[in-house]
């Protein structure tokens, strides 16, 4: 294989990986805080949605992109106030919110388009820009696999940086930790554990917000219903991976990046569609399936090491 087919195989992969970060860092600061969360396929679905509303409406695509954030920060608000203010089952208030949002984009697309699965004819919405990098153009493989992504590609590498310097060496990340650890704990110390968890899901909901709005205004130039397909739930598989750890979630996305690459390129041979399109999400249950086995072989160990220092 040439190095222009693989910097190419590579450039996809990179951008297939790119709303997959997001998600994986969605969970992650959850994880962090002690929480479990589902619902960054919510938090997509509505960035992508009112990012291109806004987008379409304003002209202007920075504008979208907030929106989009702000999409995402209010799913995610929405749900703190249900678990923490109104003591909610945070499994069922997420299952609900997620069935919630798969029609209520839907029944929002058509109310201001007339359309239920695209607003691609009826809202004019820009793309966010890819960036050039001419000092990279001609380095072999890197430069065609890093060279003109876009602008949020960049910024998904940025974000899980970001965030675990937030988590390591801020004051708030520390107390996000403290109540993951020991909400009881952090309590007596001082920590609000109720705003923690607001203040966490604010995080949690921004980032998903904004993969929302790469896949709406960044991977295509419209929104399409359930156009997510599953990608907050892959997110979430990729944080549990590594117990919430951002560098390790964005590393983890991106081996399902690769997955979904190898997908699109088997589209272009002879193989069955639909075992084509199975293939990301069976790579997801594999793997869940290996660090399952590895976890309770590895708890099996430990019992047997306890028991032996008895004996």
């Amino acid at each position: 294989m040439s190095a222009l087919r693989i910097g190419s195989f590579l450039y996809s992969v990179l951008r297939l990986s790119t709303p997959l970060i997001f998600a994986a860092l969605s969970a992650a600061i959850c994880e962090k805080a002690g929480l479990f969360n589902m619902a960054a396929e919510s938090m997509m679905l509505w960035g992508a949605l009112i990012g291109v509303m806004v987008n379409g409406w304003t002209g202007s695509v920075w504008l979208g992109f907030l929106g989009g954030c702000c999409a995402g920060v209010v799913t995610g608000l929405l749900i703190a106030l249900a678990t923490v203010k109104g003591k909610a089952d945070l499994m069922l208030a997420q299952i609900a919110i997620n069935l919630a949002s798969g029609g209520g984009t839907i029944f929002m697309l058509y109310v201001v388009t007339g359309d239920k699965s695209t607003s691609a004819m009826t809202i004019k919405s820009q793309s966010l820009p890819k960036i050039a990098l001419p000092f990279l153009k001609n380095v072999p493989i890197i430069g065609r696999m890093l060279n003109n992504q876009n602008l949020l590609t960049y910024g998904a590498i940025l974000a899980a940086i970001l965030l675990m310097i937030f988590i390591k060496r801020s004051r708030t990340g520390v107390h996000i930790r403290a109540v993951g650890e020991n909400p009881n704990a952090a309590e007596s110390v001082g920590i609000s554990v109720s705003r923690t968890y607001f203040l966490t899901w604010a995080i949690s909901g921004l980032l998903g917000g904004i993969g929302g709005v790469f896949m709406s205004m960044g991977y295509t130039s419209a929104f399409t219903k359930n156009m997510v397909a599953g990608r907050g739930y892959i997110g979430l598989c990729a944080s549990s991976m590594v117990r919430g750890n951002p560098i390790g979630a964005m590393l983890c996305a991106m081996v399902f990046g690769v997955s979904d690459a190898i997908a699109n390129q088997l589209q272009l041979t002879n193989a069955p569609v639909d075992l084509v399109m199975m293939l990301p999400y069976a790579v997801t249950i594999i793997v869940l399936i290996i660090i399952s086995v590895i976890k309770i072989r590895t708890h099996v160990r430990k019992i047997k090491n306890k028991a032996s220092q008895v004996v």
